[in-house]
């Protein structure tokens, strides 16, 4: 790709647009999304990557739930008072008959 310098300026609310040469080239448009990685003082903008990110921990931990879940370990009912406290927070009622 051939290099292409454009200067875009700061707004009073930190906000700057990204001029169209730059948006046609990372082929971006209403409602996508671009990232910006910081290395030293130089900023890199691409296209952000569309799959969403992933924290290890939570991974890790449904991972867990989901092996306890299968061997039917650790596994009880919620308290009736929790049940109740979960279902008065609904909007509209719950239908629990499927």
């Amino acid at each position: 790709m051939a290099a292409i310098r454009e200067v875009a300026t700061i707004t009073s609310k930190g906000q700057i647009t990204l001029p169209k040469t730059i948006r046609q080239a990372l082929a971006v448009g209403y409602g996508d999304k671009v990232a910006f990685d910081l290395h030293g003082s130089q900023v890199i903008i691409s296209r952000a990557d569309e799959t969403p990110h992933e924290d290890p921990a939570i991974g890790a931990f449904m991972a867990l739930l989901e092996a306890d879940i299968r061997s039917g370990q650790h596994l009880c009912s919620l308290p009736n008072e929790l049940v109740q406290a979960m279902l008065a927070t609904l909007k509209k009622p719950a239908d629990f008959s499927t």
